[in-house]
């Protein structure tokens, strides 16, 4: 078996981005291999449900790094590249596509996924979840043909979406199964406070509810 000598990091996020940054930066002159599943290069989450939601901030403004600097500090960015399995003996990592990419060092910068909403009706058009660039595009793009949305969850991202319709003029009512929104976190007293500013603002907001199902007409 030959020997290999690439560091290869699976996951194009923030974190994988960063780690071929401090890599470069800390003298490794090894090749590098940055594999993502997404089409897009290595960008920052939160963004997508603040400015760039809001349509404040463009769309490059949310690059990690800009396009070219990756060829630039010779880091190989595959892009579109699922990765389906590792290969410890062989110290490869097998792809989607069926190919193969050796490694001498591995490291999983994955991320997380959004859990999905147990409930009839979920997998139904109108409904979508925030994670990715698209996400936030197509929820943009809901917002020139709706006057209504409803937002389950009043999490940083769910109230922060709900505030990125109302600048629009889209109404918007934000569903949370707890009695405040992100109470655990913040606490009474300032849960409260992050309440009642979201209600000033015209949101909706509905505490203490559970979603039991999703109802739509044609799809």
């Amino acid at each position: 078996m030959a020997a290999h000598t690439a560091f290869v990091i699976v996951g194009a996020g923030l974190a994988g981005a960063k780690a071929v940054q401090t890599l470069r930066e800390e003298g490794f002159s090894g090749p590098v291999v940055l594999l993502g599943e997404e089409s897009e290069c290595p960008y920052e989450r939160p963004p997508l449900s603040k400015g760039y939601l809001w349509s404040k901030d463009e769309r490059d403004t949310v690059y990690v790094h800009p396009p070219e600097w990756y060829a630039d500090h010779d880091v190989d960015l595959c892009r579109g590249t699922r990765v389906t399995a590792i290969d410890p003996a062989a110290h490869e990592v097998a792809l989607a596509d069926g190919g193969r990419v050796g490694y001498a060092k591995l490291l999983l910068t994955t991320g997380s996924s959004p859990r999905r909403l147990p409930v009839s009706g979920a997998d139904l058009g109108g409904v979508l979840y925030l994670c990715r660039l698209d996400d936030s595009d197509r929820i943009k793009e809901s917002f020139a043909s709706v006057s209504r949305i409803a937002v389950i969850g009043a999490g940083s991202i769910g109230l922060e979406t709900a505030d990125a319709a109302r600048a629009v003029g889209v109404e918007g009512t934000v569903l949370e199964t707890g009695k405040l929104p992100l109470l655990r976190i913040l606490g009474r007293e300032v849960a409260q406070i992050l309440a009642n500013l979201h209600s000033e603002h015209g949101v909706d907001l509905r505490c203490g509810v559970q979603g039991a199902e999703i109802t739509g007409d044609g799809g």
